[in-house]
Formats: C-alpha cells, structure tokens, sequence
C-alpha cells in the first residue's frame, strides 16, 4: 500500500513566534501533539501515541517558519519512501492571520478521517495557547 499526502491549513490566533517552540521541540510537541514526545542524544524524536512509539527525526527546519519531521524506515519500502510530518507556519499579508499548513505523508489513506484528526489536533494546540 503506498503512502498518500494530505495537506490541510488551519488559522490559528497566536504569532509565530510564539508558537514555534510548540512545533519544534520534544517539550512543546508533548503538550498537544502526541501522548508524549522525547528525544535522544542522536536527536531522534519518540513520538507515542496508543501504546506505539514511532521515531523520526528533524528532516529540515527554519526558526519560526516550518519543521519537518521523517519518519525512521519501518520497511524496505519506507526507506526509499520515507512518511513525514511536515508543520509550516504562514502569514497572509494582508490580514495578519496565522495558518498552521499540515502535510502529512503517511499510510492514512481516507482525507475526511486525516482532516478530522488534524483539526482536533490543532484544536488541542488552540486550547493550550488560547488561540
């Protein structure tokens, strides 16, 4: 089964700033994302979510723009293929609005289910900054 991308954005009222630290650290990412979030001195993140931990590491990131996060290969054919999260935050100019562009390039292949997910997710960072 390959693996699908879903890309949604999400307005949320908090700057950029503010809300990086959210995305991009092991602290942050525990408080909204995941059940719990680490990191080891290799710098790979431990996501855990429903008794299942998943390692990735941080493919790329801008201080206050966007991180991307690859997941460790699990298969021959992740390795070539790798899923990833991607989290960008954007500005629209003219009104100032915030908007948190999700990709998700993973195995969900149903986009009503991944955007539900996505949206209570995000409503879970919303509540934690009230935004």
């Amino acid at each position: 089964m390959g693996k699908t991308k879903f890309v949604a954005e999400f307005e949320i009222n908090a700057s950029q700033r503010m809300l990086f630290p959210y995305l991009s650290t092991a602290g942050g990412l525990s408080q909204w994302f995941a059940e719990d979030v680490s990191i080891n001195e290799d710098k790979i993140f431990t996501f855990h979510w429903d008794g299942e931990d998943h390692k990735a590491r941080k493919a790329s990131q801008r201080t206050n723009h966007h991180v991307k996060f690859e997941f460790l290969p699990l298969t021959e054919e992740d390795e070539d293929d790798p899923a990833y999260i991607e989290l960008k935050l954007e500005v629209n100019e003219l009104t100032q609005s915030v908007f948190i562009r999700v990709t998700d390039y993973s195995d969900l292949d149903d986009p009503e289910e991944q955007h539900d997910l996505w949206e209570n997710i995000v409503l879970a960072l919303k509540e934690l900054i009230g935004g």
